[in-house]
């Protein structure tokens, strides 16, 4: 007598297959957590923890933003689960700040601002990166300098100087958040670029530009007028 395999088993052959064919512009989002944790939790239904996750984030993208230890509290996640959904948060980050690092040269906001909202966007905490830049306007490497609060992270421009330096950067770009979503720069947030620009400025490191992540939008000193090339 044969023996009735358990239904989930052909609905994840099915939903690989739906990959295959037309990638993921036809998924719903719950149906790509599905896939995704086809390959993190072996022989179970997964269908249920993936509406459990939309269920608690609402969103994919903000299932994705989660830390492990919160997403261990899901019913069905453990730790392995947990560390893998993390794992393709982190490796979007790196795609995109490998992307960065092949440019020729960065001229504008938007050749970067793919990597500032895969590093920073969804995130709970307000942080502050630098990309470090060559006398040709490549990308060197990004560096995380801080991380705060919700609201507030504390950047001492002494270190981003002494850090450029240690790279060897000409130039620099500052990247941070704002958990509130909205990008608009704060008076603290002037105040902090002036105050690192001109100690970068008086050891001859540019500053091209301060780019605030929010919620599907992003702000540029540049592009706004609160940075200006050194020649302007």
């Amino acid at each position: 007598m044969a023996i009735e395999k358990p239904s989930h088993i052909g609905h994840r052959s099915r939903i690989k297959k739906r990959f295959r064919q037309g990638g993921l512009a036809q998924f719903l989002d719950h149906e790509v957590l599905e896939m995704l944790l086809t390959y993190a939790i072996p022989r179970r239904d997964v269908k249920p923890v993936a509406w459990e996750l939309i269920k608690k984030y609402g969103s994919l993208s903000r299932a994705l933003d989660a830390k492990p230890e919160e997403l261990t509290g899901i019913n069905g996640l453990g730790e392995e689960a947990a560390t893998f959904i993390s794992f393709i948060r982190a490796l979007m980050r790196r795609y995109f700040l490998d992307e960065l690092k092949q440019r020729q040269t960065i001229r504008s906001p938007e050749d970067v601002v793919h990597f500032c909202r895969a590093s920073l966007e969804g995130e709970r905490d307000e942080s502050f990166e630098v990309l470090y830049l060559t006398t040709r306007n490549t990308v060197i490497e990004a560096e995380r300098i801080s991380t705060g609060t919700i609201d507030r992270a504390t950047v001492s421009p002494r270190k981003v100087v002494e850090n450029a330096l240690k790279a060897r950067a000409a130039g620099l770009i500052f990247i941070h958040n704002h958990p509130s979503g909205n990008p608009s720069p704060s008076k603290e947030d002037v105040t902090l670029t002036t105050e690192i620009t001109r100690a970068a400025q008086s050891l001859g490191i540019s500053v091209h530009d301060h780019i605030i992540v929010g919620k599907g939008n992003y702000y540029s000193f540049r592009a706004n007028g609160l940075i200006k090339k050194e020649n302007e």
